[in-house]
């Protein structure tokens, strides 16, 4: 499983409920991904204020590379100022303890659910 986590500059002037609204804009797009398996969307605080971001969850790099295509790098460009900064980490296990769960992924991408502590 890879995480995924994007950067970039929030648009300048924008506050929180601008962000929040231009994003909304985007539910029908990735909720149509199949591939996608999950998304959060953040926004700086402290010293990353001024910095928005996206953690998305997805089967494989290249899953994430063909949704954030040349197309998708301009668009937040326009947006934003800058182009993304994309970091890509292998998403190994997750205590998930809102769904009262342990997930661990093997090598293959196989999951494993293990028992909580």
């Amino acid at each position: 499983m890879i995480l995924e986590f994007v950067t970039f500059p929030s648009p300048r002037g924008w506050d929180r409920a601008q962000i929040l609204e231009d994003a909304k804009h985007t539910i029908p797009k990735w909720s149509a991904n199949p591939e996608l398996l999950r998304k959060h969307f953040l926004l700086g605080i402290g010293e990353a204020e001024g910095t928005g971001a996206g953690v998305y969850i997805w089967p494989s790099v290249e899953a994430a590379k063909k949704a954030h295509d040349q197309a998708w790098h301009e668009s937040v460009k326009k947006r934003a100022g800058a182009y993304p900064t994309i970091r890509y980490f292998d998403l190994f296990l997750l205590i998930d303890n809102e769904n009262g769960r342990v997930v661990e992924w093997a090598d293959d991408g196989k999951a494993r659910a293990l028992e909580p502590a």
